[in-house]
């Protein structure tokens, strides 16, 4: 995909990411009668009916996934681990939470990048955790998102972008995380904030919401996300703004215990059918909360 000078980007484009910024499909993932070539359609193929909501039985629930069992692709210039499947890794029981259905942890080499490549009917959000990252897009958007922003960009009937790290001596460190949208065949759009005068030290902090007018940048889903940063033994608990949704947590740094379990550095930990969550700095930790909807 990419133009650095090092993969071919119709190559890449072809074998690397499903959909949109990822359009190909290994053969375990095809299906022979997909005519389709929409990123929503290509990813809802994909999705069971794992880690739905049970309307008779409201025990909590939860699924564990350790970062050493995500699915992992080094492609030279791109290093990506995939939460659930993605491009080549393809696993039927990790393939979404709910209307959650990309979650990947990308490391982008220096001076290179993800060449222009098209998306469309899916809420798209990026959030950098190292270093600088270029954006450009079809609707004339030309940014830099770096560490402690928050992108977002509903593709809608579709958008072409591209992502570049421009820096000559510092790798890119990002979460790239994709939600099947509320409404399908919107406008594009795009936004990015800068976190920094909203985050809070022990305590959540609202990044993303399905409200303009609300804290962070907004999509067109009844989601909500969060962002925390925990010293070693500071307790809280996660309360569930809409029935039905549940919360995937992803550890960025540190232990933290939900529910009993022990949670890692890039573990991820998902909770449905309650309505509060309870968790603990086990130690100095940093972790993003997702609350998505669990019906798609």
């Amino acid at each position: 995909m990419y133009f650095c000078g090092v993969m071919k980007r119709k190559d890449f484009l072809k074998r690397a990411l499903l959909g949109g910024a990822a359009a190909a499909i290994s053969p375990t993932l095809a299906f022979s009668n997909v005519k389709s070539t929409s990123t929503y359609d290509k990813l809802m193929e994909r999705v069971g009916f794992n880690h739905l909501p049970n309307k008779e039985l409201k025990t909590m629930k939860t699924v564990l996934h350790k970062a050493a069992t995500r699915g992992h692709a080094n492609h030279g210039w791109l290093d990506s681990h995939h939460t659930f499947s993605f491009a080549n890794y393809h696993n039927p029981e990790r393939m979404n939470f709910g209307v959650l259905r990309v979650l990947n942890d990308d490391q982008v080499h220096k001076g290179m990048g993800f060449g222009t490549h098209p998306h469309d009917n899916m809420e798209i959000v990026s959030i950098p955790l190292e270093g600088d990252l270029e954006h450009k897009d079809s609707m004339g958007n030309t940014t830099v998102i770096k560490s402690g922003d928050v992108q977002v960009m509903s593709a809608g009937t579709g958008i072409q972008h591209s992502e570049y790290n421009r820096s000559k001596d510092q790798q890119v460190k990002f979460l790239q995380i994709w939600l099947f949208p509320k409404q399908r065949n919107v406008s594009p759009r795009y936004d990015q904030i800068s976190i920094q005068d909203i985050k809070k030290k022990n305590e959540l902090y609202q990044i993303l919401s399905p409200n303009e007018n609300d804290e962070g940048v907004w999509i067109h889903q009844d989601a909500w996300f969060h962002l925390g940063e925990f010293d070693n033994e500071t307790a809280s608990a996660y309360q569930v703004k809409k029935e039905g949704n549940g919360v995937y947590f992803f550890i960025l740094e540190g232990n933290v215990e939900i529910h009993g379990e022990s949670l890692n550095k890039r573990d991820g930990f998902g909770v449905w059918d309650t309505n509060s969550i309870a968790f603990k700095a086990q130690k100095d930790a940093r972790f993003l909360a997702m609350e998505v909807p669990m019906n798609i």
